[in-house]
């Protein structure tokens, strides 16, 4: 029950005589431009999804540069008591 390539270019040659081809090229540019403008946004949710993560990761990363810098501050006066 497959389709054969006969069968195949017979579809696209009634295709292209009902539409036409400068239709079916709108048609084709106006899928592209939709395709195009989706990949655009899902990277774009992907781009400020991926700062956020990093940046929480850099705050903790300070928080804790700076307990230890805390912490060796404390340490240097008791030494010095």
């Amino acid at each position: 029950m497959g389709l054969s390539m006969g069968h195949l270019l017979v579809v696209l040659l009634i295709v292209l005589l009902l539409f036409g081809t400068k239709r079916l090229r709108a048609i084709g540019g106006d899928l592209g431009s939709a395709i195009k403008g989706f990949r655009s946004s899902v990277r774009d949710e992907e781009a400020e999804a991926t700062p956020t993560a990093t940046t929480t990761a850099t705050k903790l990363d300070h928080t804790e540069a700076e307990r230890v810098i805390n912490g060796e501050v404390a340490a240097r006066e008791k030494n010095k008591s």
